[in-house]
């Protein structure tokens, strides 16, 4: 690796988790910048295409979804229906009769790089039963103490979980894929391994039984077991989509706003489909293994 690549990544990672600790609406702002250099990025692969879709109408109303994601999470699934009705209704009055592709192109932009992430804000900022614990303004928080992590809110602490199995993953994959890697995964992506792949699951599972097991989750060896296994493969999955958007795109980095990284999607894409995922594994499945 380069050290602009390290120098880099270190600044991301640090600013990442300052907002991750701090929650609240310190984390709703970061999500929100986020999504829209995203949609910034993913728009302009679109248009690479010749499509003309909704662009800006799509980045109003994703913020419009994030906020209502950390006011009132139960309506944000109401506010996607919505805001796709919007959209949609924005490209019926345009002076160029609108194609298959604008109406497609957009409404996925408002999917994939809008309503997705909200489910971040739904983890830390709005998780139902988990333990509010605020001391900053704008519903921030600090820990007193770093001696314990048990003691930080629960939403906290899945939050880092789900971060560390992502990065365990992607750390296995790409060390072990090139030590050992031999087999090709998919066409989509010519550098990913069967092997690389395998050993990225095995590094999630990993730390998700290390951390079912430290915060006491129900059935903590089976809960570990199935989240890391989902974060493994969602987070592998949600890769090789972006890898195929840019193929079909014809460029090989979403952009160049991280220096020896490429673009925002390509650094937040084994992110996308994950956290949705998680927040109905927390929500919904972990609940019946009490």
């Amino acid at each position: 690796m380069s050290l602009t690549r390290i120098f880099s990544a270190i600044i991301a990672i640090a600013i990442a988790l300052s907002l991750i600790i701090l929650g609240g609406w310190y984390f709703t702002l970061g999500i929100g910048i986020l999504i829209l250099l995203a949609q910034i990025e993913y728009f302009r692969l679109v248009r690479a295409k010749g499509i003309e879709p909704a662009g800006k109408t799509t980045m109003v109303v994703s913020q419009v979804l994030l906020i209502c994601s950390s006011l009132t999470p139960n309506m944000t699934d109401a506010m996607f229906c919505l805001g796709g009705t919007i959209i949609c209704f924005y490209l019926l009055f345009q002076p160029k009769m609108a194609t298959i592709a604008d109406i497609a192109s957009s409404i996925l932009g408002l999917f994939y790089c809008g309503y997705l992430p909200t489910y971040w804000v739904r983890l830390r900022v709005s998780l139902p039963n988990a333990i509010g614990i605020t001391n900053l303004p704008l519903e921030g928080y600090w820990p007193n103490s770093w001696n314990d992590f048990r003691t930080f809110p629960s939403a906290l602490t899945l939050t880092f979980l789900v971060m560390a199995c992502i990065w365990a993953a992607d750390i296995g994959a790409y060390f072990m894929g090139k030590a050992f890697g031999k087999t090709k995964l998919s066409a989509i992506s010519p550098k990913k391994t069967v092997e690389g792949a395998i050993f990225g699951v095995i590094g999630s599972l990993i730390v998700a039984e290390i951390g079912a097991w430290y915060f006491d989750f129900p059935g903590w060896r089976l809960s570990g077991i199935l989240l890391g296994s989902l974060i493994g493969i969602t987070s592998l999955l949600g890769d090789l989509t972006e890898s195929m958007m840019k193929r079909d795109a014809g460029v090989k980095d979403s952009g160049q706003l991280i220096p020896g990284h490429g673009g925002i999607l390509d650094r937040t894409d084994s992110y996308v489909f994950t956290a949705p995922l998680v927040y109905y594994f927390v929500t919904l499945l972990l609940p019946l293994l009490k």
